[in-house]
Order: structure tokens, then C-alpha cells, then sequence
């Protein structure tokens, strides 16, 4: 666990390594922020979101961390948080529960509010009431973490210990202080042939890259770092439809995020590309979790993903199945050979060591990065349908985008739904030009349930 440089037990105090170095600089440029919501039915007493949110800080080392720099603003570290709580901020919502006023307070604070990277915590509550006093009362949480110490994995146990915590304040067992993630990559990765292993690495995504010549999402005029604002988009299928996705994706020998991708795909090709396209790159990030040594888990706080580009075929002639399965081979295939923790080791040639030096990275992300177009999807997340006397649904995040891309689907199941959240640049795609993408890519997915294709070749896998 080289990296590792701890002060008092269980607290986070090292340097950051290149991945959350890069983030912290994303974040500078334009807010990095992931954020969870859940929907809570139920009188919640005074006082009990600062109680839960105390819990978590004990609970949790990177709720007790801020971020300091030389005055050049290199060598970032981790430090000390000058304020221990967690705030929380209250929303008295006017409309009903149903009017989606959680994703507008999503969209107009807290994906464009940065976190306060120079004080800490790296954490931010917001409680969204509905009819509070009544025997309707009910509230819409959001828990807000910067990209830094967070993925949508992570937020979402968060938050999921937040909602307990609230119901019983006591804080459960403190989690570990660990160093940066590629401090425990495996040694094939990490070891003293690294430098051949990158190489070869960069070798293979080049080559990819020049082979399937994708099609990018471009903004109609440049767009500097910190006028990036990332704007959300929400929508979701029902528990019919989430049920009959996944029984034709079992049929057609794919996954459900291989069909998503490919929806989205058509979708952006449909609203965006010129005529002729035949390739469109949707980057899909990869939780390694599991393939650290040793492992993490879920309840440990950190960002663990990588993206990885796939190449989806579009076209007239393209079907939904076909591009899905052809999402779903590539993407085992770079799992397989671990291509998505080669990508975690590249960082530490290419974080570059300031904001103000990170102009040349900036591009190069624009020109080839695999998160121009972004499916993040988490699969089904485990998060109780009750805690005590409320009832808990919707639960689900949002992944804001800084200087990563233009594009970025979020989706996770939860509550017997598909949630299935789309964030933007405004400025790069527009509100009508997103929307239209969006509602595209669930008709294309849902027209896709009742068409028939190609049946799927005899080794296909749900």
C-alpha cells in the first residue's frame, strides 16, 4: 500500500494519487459533483439529517478531509476539514411529490455549486419537504459528494447510511484509511514492467481508435473549461418495462447496459451525427472494486471507476439487438483483459499537476476521451424499501461532467424502476437538442421490446 502516508489512525492524510488529482482539477474548472436522491415518505424529527450526518463523518475518513495546495496550486493533499459537520439545507417544495422539484434543485444548485474543496467536508446535504406537519409529509433527500472522494456507488451507500442514521444515530463500525487507488492495483499493472504494459496500452487505443474512426460529439463553438455547466435531464421506465427489458435482453444474448448504450447511440446519432455515420463511442465506466488487491467494498468511500470506450455501429441498417450485443462482447473483452485498470495507471502520465497547467490534458480529453458520450450504470442497487416507519423509493444518482465530456446517462434500478438520469453541457447540446436525445433513446429502447431482429447467436449470455 505504497501511497499510504496516514496521520492519526483512521484519518486520510497523503497526497492525492493521479486519478483524484485529476478530479480535483476537473473540479477547479468546473464543478465535479455526484449527487443521490432518494424519496422518503414520512415525518422526519428536527434536527435528525445534522445527528446522521455527524454519524457519517465518524463513519466515513474522506468526510473529514479537505484539500490543500502549494500556492501554485500543486502537490495537492489531503488535510484536515476545517468544519466536521456536514451542512444541511432545507427546500420547502410547493407542488406535489410528483413534480420533480428534487431534479431541479438537482439541476440549478447542486450540480453547478461547488463543494468547498479549501475547507471541507467534501459533503453537502439538501432536504427537499414536502407538506411538512401533515399526515403527507414526505421528503426528497440529496446527498451531494464531490467526484474526488466519490462515484455513484459510493454516494448512494452514503446516502443509504444517512436515511439509518437518521432513523438511529448511533454510527456503525469507521472504515479503513486507504491510500489511492493505484496504490492497489494488481502487480501485473503496477509492477516494474509498467512502463512496457502502458505503452502497449496506448498502442491498442490509438489503434481502436483509428479503426473505428467514431463519430464525437463537438459543441458548435468551443467552449472554455469554466464555462462548462452541466444541466439534467430525468427519466425513468416502470417496473412493466424494467421487466420486460430485462427479459429480452436475456432472450437476445445482451445485458441491459449494453442495450441502453446502444439506445443511446442510435439516439445521439439520430439527433446529432451527419448522414453516414457509421460509428458512434460510448464510454462506459467500469467499477474495479473487486479487482484491487485487496479488494474494496462498496461502503468504502473513494472513486473506483475507469472508463473504457466502446464503438457502437449505427446506421440504417443497424438494429437495436445487434449494437447491443456487439456493446456487450466489447466491453467483456476489455474487462477481460483488464484494459480499464491499464487506463487507471495511464493517469499517472497524463494528470497533469495543476489547473493552471491542464490545458494540454483538456484537449487531448475533448479529442479522444472515452467520456464524450457516457453510460454509467450501476445495475440494481440494494437499498431498503423501508427503515422503520418510512417508506423509501426512487433512489437513485447523478454524475455531473466538468471537462469530461458532453454527454452522460446515469442509470441505476432501484424500486422496481429504471432510473435513468441525462446530464449535459448547456452550450454544447441545448435543453430541446437533449431532450430530443433523451426521449430517443428510451423510444428507441422501448420500440426495441416489441421488434423483432435476428435471433441471438447459441452463446449468448443474459
Amino acid at each position: 500500500m505504497s501511497g499510504a502516508r496516514p496521520g492519526a489512525a483512521g484519518e486520510v492524510r497523503r497526497p492525492l494519487g493521479p486519478m483524484e488529482r485529476w478530479y480535483w482539477i476537473c473540479d477547479q474548472l468546473s464543478p465535479l459533483n455526484v449527487v443521490a436522491r432518494v424519496h422518503l415518505r414520512g415525518a422526519l424529527p428536527a434536527g435528525a439529517l445534522d445527528r446522521a450526518g455527524a454519524a457519517l463523518v465518524l463513519e466515513n475518513p474522506l468526510l473529514r478531509v479537505a484539500v490543500a495546495a502549494r500556492p501554485d496550486g500543486s502537490r495537492p493533499r489531503f488535510v484536515a476539514a476545517g468544519d466536521g459537520r456536514i451542512p444541511v439545507r432545507t427546500v420547502r417544495a410547493d407542488g406535489p411529490p410528483c413534480s420533480g422539484r428534487w431534479a431541479q434543485e438537482v439541476d440549478a444548485v447542486e450540480l453547478v455549486t461547488p463543494l468547498d474543496r479549501r475547507s471541507g467536508p467534501l459533503a453537502r446535504i439538501v432536504d427537499v419537504v414536502h407538506d411538512p406537519g401533515t399526515p403527507e409529509e414526505c421528503h426528497d433527500l440529496l446527498l451531494t459528494v464531490s467526484h474526488v472522494i466519490a462515484d455513484g456507488t459510493t454516494v448512494l451507500e452514503l446516502l443509504r447510511r444517512l436515511v439509518e442514521s437518521a432513523h438511529d444515530p448511533a454510527p456503525g463500525p469507521a472504515r479503513p484509511a486507504l491510500p489511492p487507488p493505484e496504490a492497489l492495483l494488481p502487480r501485473r499493472i503496477n509492477g516494474l514492467p509498467r512502463a512496457a504494459h502502458l505503452a502497449l496500452a496506448i498502442a491498442a487505443e490509438q489503434f481502436a481508435l483509428l479503426a473505428a474512426r467514431p463519430w464525437r460529439l463537438t459543441p458548435p463553438v468551443p467552449l472554455q473549461p469554466q464555462h462548462r455547466r452541466t444541466r439534467l435531464l430525468h427519466r425513468e421506465l416502470d417496473a412493466g418495462q424494467l421487466a420486460a427489458l430485462t427479459d429480452r435482453c436475456h432472450r437476445e444474448g445482451t445485458t441491459v447496459h449494453g442495450a441502453l448504450a446502444a439506445a443511446l447511440a442510435l439516439a445521439v446519432a439520430g439527433a446529432q451525427a451527419p448522414a453516414g455515420t457509421r460509428t458512434v463511442c460510448i464510454g462506459s465506466p467500469v467499477d474495479f472494486r473487486t479487482h484491487l488487491v485487496p479488494p474494496v467494498g462498496p461502503r468504502d468511500a473513494g472513486a473506483y471507476v475507469a472508463t473504457v470506450p466502446t464503438y457502437v455501429r449505427v446506421g440504417p441498417a443497424a438494429g437495436l439487438w445487434a449494437a447491443a450485443r456487439g456493446v456487450t462482447r466489447d466491453l467483456r473483452r476489455s474487462v477481460r483483459s483488464r484494459r480499464h485498470l491499464a487506463l487507471v495507471s495511464l493517469l499517472r502520465l497524463m494528470s497533469p499537476p495543476s489547473a493552471a497547467r491542464s490545458a494540454r490534458a483538456v484537449t487531448a480529453v475533448d479529442r479522444q476521451g472515452p467520456g464524450n458520450v457516457c453510460l454509467s450504470n450501476l445495475g440494481v442497487v440494494d437499498f431498503p424499501d423501508r427503515v422503520g416507519r418510512w417508506e423509501l423509493s426512487g433512489a437513485q444518482f447523478v454524475a455531473g461532467i466538468s471537462v469530461s465530456g458532453y454527454l452522460v446517462a446515469t442509470v441505476n434500478t432501484s424500486h422496481a424502476a429504471l432510473h435513468w438520469n441525462f446530464t449535459y453541457i448547456d452550450g454544447a447540446l441545448g435543453a430541446e437538442r437533449a431532450g430530443r436525445i433523451a426521449d430517443h433513446a428510451v423510444r428507441t429502447l422501448l420500440a426495441g421490446l416489441r421488434r423483432t431482429e435476428t435471433p441471438a447467436p447459441t452463446e449468448a449470455r443474459g
